[in-house]
Formats: structure tokens, sequence, C-alpha cells
């Protein structure tokens, strides 16, 4: 700490603040040592947490009521101990569990020596990291980015390009179409493909070049898709953020298809669906078919860093020429070499396998469930979802309450429908745990 203090010190000197030193090593920084030893001893209650929260951040979510501040593999512990299942994994950002102690090894073992250079210099960490994905996933190409809804906005980026450049289709003409109830992220893009009003209502005016079709609905896809200046047509392989919405069984073999027949790029919007989360490394995998373009996000980092990706071949990728498109972060040494250690996470504790085993468990479970308040149970892997009949008495919101006094977190989406997503290292007993949980609460209303 010393050491630190001098290495600070000299470079504030270089800088010709001495002012701003004196402030620092005499408790007079802004971040005072009256404020640091507050922040290190004053232990919040939860209700002083949601206080806080309210008052300062910008209310555009509504968490349910537990102040998390400790997490390891399937476990969440709140500020007063108390352990809970969970079952929601982030949104499945946390597929390898909380805290992967491998993830963590990478994140550290990187930070302390070299975090971020920018693409304006190569690093020593990023092509092994794109030799290692575009193996994996059998692409050419690979580009980089932090968030799944920037990987949404790449995606559609390349695209249009691709659409000018290899397709011919007129300048500013060129097409995008995407599925009824689809998510991809609140960016103006995204709430542009948007048909849910809490989404898009009072950011007009919207995106142009964006059309809907009905999602698992065949025809009405062909007949957008003869537009000759269509240029892609993205899609979740299950809608999550709807509900867990799983097409029939051929419904991505027509898509792939439908794309081939009338030259327009497939995007999947593998977010949430890929990275072993529904039983196979991508959840196209289920029907052996290959999109043209392949985003990921969430678990590529195991939760601990954002990470996302945008794969394709060379002819869509390389339409795409430098200064064209970037990002500052966008494959940063750390959140390389945190994506490599996660993917082998998922590759070696075979995370796909044991996500479709405790998936077909938990679901055949969950349809003992009593039908006058379970209307239906639908999923794959371990994405999975049920619809609650909300009555005077209870919805899903007063469910997910009562889950959590027992001791299991999911969240409510659209309502009525309640998504189970746990992490995919869950073992069996813990399974049997939590639907043990599930049973009791759902009895209790």
């Amino acid at each position: 700490m010393k050491g630190m203090i001098l290495h600070i010190s000299r470079s504030l000197s270089r800088c010709a603040v001495p002012a701003l030193r004196r402030r620092f090593h005499s408790g007079t920084h802004p971040v005072s040592t009256a404020t640091s030893k507050w922040r290190a001893e004053r232990r919040l209650t939860s209700e002083e947490i949601y206080v806080r929260e309210e008052k300062y951040g910008a209310h555009n979510y509504h968490p349910l009521p537990v102040a998390l501040e400790r997490g390891e593999g399937i476990y969440v512990w709140d500020v007063d101990g108390k352990r809970y299942y969970d079952f929601l994994s982030a949104y499945s950002a946390v597929n390898q569990g909380h805290c992967h102690p491998k993830i963590l090894a990478a994140l550290s073992g990187q930070a302390s020596k070299l975090t971020l250079t920018s693409r304006a210099f190569y690093n020593n960490v990023l092509g092994a990291y794109e030799e290692y994905i575009t193996s994996m996933f059998g692409y050419d190409k690979v580009l980089p980015m932090n968030t799944g809804v920037e990987g949404g906005e790449t995606a559609c980026k390349l695209a249009r390009k691709w659409a000018y450049n290899v397709k011919g289709v007129p300048k500013n003409k060129a097409k995008i179409i995407f599925a009824d109830g689809n998510f991809w992220g609140r960016t103006m893009a995204a709430i542009s493909s948007s048909t849910d009003p809490s989404s898009y209502e009072g950011f007009g005016p919207f995106m142009p070049g964006f059309e809907l079709v009905p999602f698992n609905d065949i025809p009405s896809l062909e007949k957008a898709l003869q537009d000759p200046n269509v240029a892609a047509f993205m899609v979740e392989p299950i809608q999550g953020e709807a509900g867990v919405v799983v097409p029939d069984q051929g419904y991505l073999t027509k898509v792939r298809e439908l794309c081939t027949k009338y030259n327009v790029l497939w995007i999947a919007d593998e977010v949430q669906t890929g990275l072993a989360r529904t039983g196979r490394r991508l959840a196209v995998d289920h029907e052996e078919v290959r999109p043209d373009v392949v985003i990921l996000g969430k678990a590529l980092s195991g939760g601990v860093y954002p990470v996302s990706a945008v794969l394709c071949d060379d002819e869509v990728m390389l339409t795409i020429k430098p200064g064209e498109h970037g990002s500052t972060y966008g494959g940063n040494p750390v959140a390389c070499q945190v994506a490599i250690a996660a993917l082998e996470v998922m590759e070696e504790e075979k995370l796909a396998e044991n996500s479709q085993r405790m998936g077909e468990l938990l679901r055949s479970e969950l349809r003992k469930l009593p039908k006058d308040v379970v209307t239906m149970v639908r999923g794959k892997g371990l994405l999975n979802a049920i619809i609650i009949k909300e009555t005077k008495d209870y919805d899903a919101w007063k469910v997910c309450l009562r889950l959590r006094d027992n001791g299991l977190l999911a969240k409510p989406t659209h309502g009525d429908i309640i998504r189970f997503a746990p992490p995919l290292v869950i073992n069996e007993q813990e399974l049997h745990e939590c639907v043990d949980i599930i049973h009791r609460t759902i009895l209790s209303f």
C-alpha cells in the first residue's frame, strides 16, 4: 500500500497538481478517510439499500425486493446472510455459476498485466480469442463487442452493408425483418423492432427499414422475404423475454431454407439462448442448422464482464472496412481472456449435456403443479417458464415474492409468466430441492 501511494504521489507531482496531492494525503480529498471508513464499517439494511437506489438511481427497473451481496455457483446471499437458489442466472449471463474460479482467475490474471489498449494497437490476447471462438463455432470471423444489444446493432449494420455491397440492394433501401415479440435490448434500433409498448412508447421516431412478421409463422416469413430489398431476418431461436416461447420443431429448418432461397441473411440472436442454456451449444443446434450470422453475449463472460460477439463468414464480415464500425472496449485483453475461460468451462464441465438432462427433469416436475394455478409449462434445456393463472388474490409477482421468502429467486415477465433458468452447474439433488420449494410455494396459493 505504501508503494502504491508513493507511485500515485510521484504521478501527481509530475502532473503539476501538488494541491490535489496534499489534499489526498491530508484526508481532505473528496473521498475522505471518514467517508471510506463509513463505507467499510456501515452495513446497510435491505430497506436502506432499496431507499438509496430509489433516491440516487434512475427508475428504469423494478427489481424484486432482495439485496444481494455474494454469489457462488447456483447460490446467492443477501445482506442479512440468507441464502437463495438463483433461478434467473442474470438472464442467462451466469450459465457457468456465480464467481466461477477459473473465470475469475482469467479476469484477475489479465487485469494485473494489461486491461485496455483500444483497437488502435494490436495486443497479444485478441487473436488467440478470435481463433478459439471461430474454431469452436465454425465461422471465418468474429467481431468483438461488449453488450448483447451492441451485438445486435453490429449484426444489423453488417446485414445492411452486405445487402448493398453483395446482394445489390439500392442505396438506403435495405430492410431487416424481425419477429413479433422479439427482444434484443433497448437502444433506438432495438426498440424500433419491438412490439412491446413498454419498450418503444414515447421514444419515436423509429429506425426505418425494419419490418415485422409473426413468430413461428413460415408463410408470413416467406411472403416478407420475397421483397428483393430484404437484407436479413433476425430472430431468437426461442424468444426469452417474451416468456420462453418455443417455436414448432422444424421452424428453424424452414427459416434456413427460405433465407437461402431468397438470398437473405439469417441472423440468429443467441445472446440468451446460446452457450449451453437450451441443452446445446447454440439453440439452433437442436435442428442442426447454421445461421449466416450468430450473436453471442451474456454467458460469453460467465457474468463477470461485458463481452459480446458477432460471428459470420468472410463474405459478410469483410464488407465492413477500417473505421466503419468499432468499440473502444470491444476485444480488450481482459474480455478476451475471460471469454476464453468461460467457453472452456462450458466445454470442460459439459454444461450443455447437464442443461439437457436437468431441463427435462425440471419440466417433468413442473407439469405436476396444479393446473388451476399453473396453466402451462414450456422450455428447452434450462430455459423454462410457467404461466400463472392470475386471480384477485395472486399473480406472478406475488408468486415470486413468496418464492423469495422460501429461498428461491425468479422474476416475472409480461405479467403472468415466470422464468426458471438456474445456472447450468446445478445437480439433480439441488434441482429436487428447488422443485420442492416451487411446489410448496404454488400449493400455498
